[in-house]
């Protein structure tokens, strides 16, 4: 039996970022997958709650009964466990963990977007509400735009694995707002990211 159990999803994001890490750092081998376990701030549906009370995936079990939460925790152990440095030493690191977690923060953005949309009956829905999302999304990938294209095109670490991820969703589920334009280096960038085995193995359903 595999010393691990992540609970997943295959449509989630964060859980994309940690099968992504999982593959890269060789570990698939030693994780057993919990599948769909999905679930809504109005319904925790399959996930699990006994683990992770805040009724959110990824939940990654571990050998002793005990349980890791949050991508950015399962990540950073799954990484210790491998000593595979996609946390990386120096100055760097930091560079790292603000990329992540601005990428974190367009997912963050990008998924109230879709439960005021999936959630809230037609006649609540706060179009400001989603707009004002969107725009944090949009000055995130501007500023990424702008700033950070020579960072992405250094070695892989957290940052740039957690920003495949975000694009990814933002295909998947906001397409028609089109993130590319006006980004073709991060639109380059995604598409030369997005071939990895990596990412085209944990590559979300069309749904």
């Amino acid at each position: 039996m595999s010393a691990l159990t992540l609970f997943h999803s295959h449509s989630s994001p964060y859980v994309r970022k940690v099968m992504v890490l999982v593959h890269e750092a060789g570990l698939a081998d030693q994780i057993t997958l919990i599948e769909n376990a999905s679930g809504t701030p109005l319904d925790p549906g399959a996930t699990p709650i006994a683990a992770n009370p805040l009724g959110k995936i990824p939940v990654l079990m571990r050998s002793d009964g005990s349980a890791l939460y949050d991508s950015r925790v399962i990540c950073q152990y799954l990484d210790a466990r491998a000593a595979s440095g996609f946390y990386p030493d120096g100055p760097r690191r930091w560079d790292a963990l603000v990329l992540e977690a601005t990428a974190d923060g367009i997912l963050d953005a990008a998924l109230l977007m879709v439960y005021e949309h999936r959630l809230r009956p037609e006649t609540l829905q706060f179009p400001a509400y989603v707009d004002g999302q969107w725009g944090k999304v949009a000055r995130s990938l501007d500023l990424i735009e702008d700033r950070w294209m020579a960072y992405l095109a250094g070695p892989l670490c957290i940052g740039q694995i957690a920003l495949a991820c975000a694009l990814g969703y933002l295909d998947l589920r906001h397409a028609a707002r089109d993130w590319r334009a006006d980004r073709p280096a991060l639109a380059a960038w995604h598409e030369r990211i997005s071939a990895r085995d990596s990412l085209r193995v944990t590559a979300p359903p069309d749904t």
